[in-house]
């Protein structure tokens, strides 16, 4: 291959050193439930949160939106509907109900900073790479959140994606528009360690599924050669 080509081809390739660290954070990255109660600093959460908006968005649309909640009867009051989602969720669960109530499921009463990642409203006029799969707001707000989650692991800083919870009723809380849609509760905060695997593995809950058995060729469930 001429030398002049295979410049080419590495121009554009971060370090070494630039190339581990990216694939650290992913590594590392953790789904968190126990936190230190030290405080953020505010530049370290500016980034964080600049961080997330940069996150790639269907038609640029960029429908998230981040609730900071300050308040501490707030709080408390996000933490009552996800306690009481986790008792629904455990009943559904039927013969794991024992199982499943042992999990530490949050860290909202724990961490420093709670966020709430949201849909904005008067999203229908954003039709561009919507048309036919309306839900790519929702996916462009979810690379948002993991553009957050593995800036955070970058920072040495911990989060949880707290999923357990009636939309309605946190939308009504927070006072959000009819047509917005609550997402996400996301606690931030220090940690004392981060968990050799995701906690649910390590609680023997399930396993990672093996590559291979994910990655088809050209028609479904064709395995890659």
């Amino acid at each position: 291959m001429p030398l002049s080509q295979t410049i080419n081809m590495t121009q554009n390739r971060y370090s070494d050193a630039d190339r581990a660290a990216v694939y650290r954070a992913i590594y590392e990255r953790r789904d968190m439930r126990h936190f230190l109660s030290d405080p953020i600093a505010p530049e370290i959460l500016t980034r964080l949160l600049d961080a997330a908006h940069h996150a790639p968005s269907v038609g640029f649309m960029q429908p998230w939106r981040f609730v900071r909640i300050s308040c501490n009867d707030l709080r408390k009051s996000i933490h009552a509907l996800v306690e009481q989602e986790r008792i629904r969720t455990a009943k559904a669960l039927s013969e794991r109900e024992d199982e499943f109530m042992k999990l530490k499921v949050e860290g909202i009463m724990e961490c420093p900073v709670v966020l709430v990642a949201a849909l904005c409203e008067q999203r229908d006029p954003y039709i561009f790479g919507r048309r036919t799969m309306p839900e790519m707001d929702l996916a462009s707000l979810a690379c948002a959140i993991q553009n957050l989650w593995l800036a955070a692991r970058a920072e040495g800083l911990g989060m949880g994606w707290v999923s357990m919870f009636e939309p309605d009723a946190l939308k009504c809380l927070l006072n959000m528009p009819e047509d917005s849609q609550p997402i996400a509760i996301l606690c931030l905060g220090h940690v004392e360690k981060f968990y050799d695997k995701p906690m649910l593995e390590q609680a023997q809950w399930a396993d990672r599924k093996d590559l291979k058995t994910l990655l088809f060729e050209n028609t479904w469930n064709t395995p890659c050669r």
